[in-house]
């Protein structure tokens, strides 16, 4: 059978989406007659981005609770009364085969309505601590693939499958020649290079201390990639140069790693999977306004396994010179890191999802 009809949900932030999209795009390689509809939170990115990538979308009114009491906290459940409501119905008229889950408010009714239905449901968990939609779902689900070990803190061990995280491919296609990578950005292949990476939008505690430090890393001779985020270009523009190059988004990732040989970077789930990947030595400075402050735990689970090294926001200016200038005069330490952290690549992890789902579509 060929015919297939696939529900996915998941969303509020890319590292929700983007691996949505790479399963979805290898199940139709595998099967191009299927059908796919994606489900997502009205008014979030997964609106623009699904239908980007040639997907259907419908979205629930659904969102997260807040932390503190607000009035959209008084209107949760409504809108999870709402979006039970509508995830049946959508449901009940798609008939999907399967449902895939991860992760995002939206993915938690969708995934219950289903599995109510005796439809069988398959969760992606992206982070090494797990997001509450999944852990309320994990009893109700066939399986879960995770990234991390230990997951049977959260999970059902029999259900878990360390898989990794799909990876968009484009991003970690191997660049043939380095010279090229230093030439499409203009810089010097003698000089050390710096690659930071604040995410799309980007992320302001990072820029102010790349702002800070631009002095410093000129006295160690280093040039950098700074990807400053499209809510900053604005402001930090001025520092493009010779030395410096500033970009709003980078297209071409695989250039930037191939020309790094240091990198700052958040710790989100996607992007801590495409540098196992990349193994190149990296500083995680982690978001402290995630849930479950889940990207200082990603951080920390490659800390032990001296695969990088964290600096919390909190200890930036104290620590940052430190460690930054310990890392970058010590050739083993960074042969350690990069050679630790490719260790705990899965660089086949959407596949090994998909392998997942397809024995479920056989039983």
């Amino acid at each position: 059978m060929d015919n297939y009809r696939f529900i996915l949900s998941g969303g509020g932030t890319g590292g929700h989406i983007y691996p949505a999209i790479a399963i979805a795009d290898e199940l139709k390689r595998r099967h191009p007659d299927a059908t796919f509809l994606f489900v997502g939170a009205k008014d979030r990115m997964e609106m623009e981005k699904v239908p980007n990538a040639g997907y259907q979308i419908k979205g629930l009114w659904i969102s997260g609770i807040q932390r503190k009491l607000t009035l959209k906290n008084l209107m949760f459940p409504f809108k999870l009364i709402s979006s039970l409501i509508s995830a049946g119905k959508i449901v009940a008229k798609f008939k999907p085969h399967l449902v895939i889950g991860t992760g995002g408010f939206a993915s938690g009714p969708v995934l219950k309505m289903a599995s109510r239905k005796g439809i069988p449901c398959v969760i992606q968990e992206q982070n090494s601590y797990a997001g509450i939609t999944n852990k309320l779902l994990a009893g109700h689900v066939s399986k879960i693939c995770v990234a991390y070990d230990d997951m049977e803190r959260f999970f059902p061990s029999d259900k878990i499958v360390k898989t990794g995280n799909p990876v968009r491919s484009d991003l970690i296609q191997p660049v043939k020649h380095a010279k090229d990578a230093y030439e499409y950005f203009g810089m010097d292949s003698e000089k050390p290079t710096l690659l930071v990476l604040g995410g799309s939008l980007g992320a302001r505690r990072i820029n102010q201390l790349i702002e800070n430090e631009l002095d410093f890393f000129s006295q160690l001779g280093i040039q950098l990639i700074w990807q400053c985020g499209r809510v900053y270009y604005e402001e930090y523009k001025k520092y493009h140069s010779d030395d410096v190059k500033v970009y709003d988004f980078l297209n071409k990732m695989n250039f930037a790693y191939s020309a790094a040989d240091i990198i700052i970077s958040r710790a989100g789930a996607s992007s801590v999977s495409e540098l196992c990947i990349v193994g190149k030595p990296v500083i995680f400075i982690p978001s402290p306004n995630v849930a479950e402050d889940h990207q200082s735990k990603n951080a920390r689970s490659l800390v032990l396994k001296e695969a990088a090294l964290m600096v919390e926001e909190k200890d930036l200016e104290g620590k940052f010179e430190i460690v930054f200038s310990d890392l970058f005069k010590s050739e083993d330490s960074k042969r350690l890191l990069g050679d630790n952290i490719r260790a705990m690549a899965l660089p086949d992890a959407t596949k090994n999802i998909v392998d997942e789902i397809e024995h479920l579509l056989k039983m």
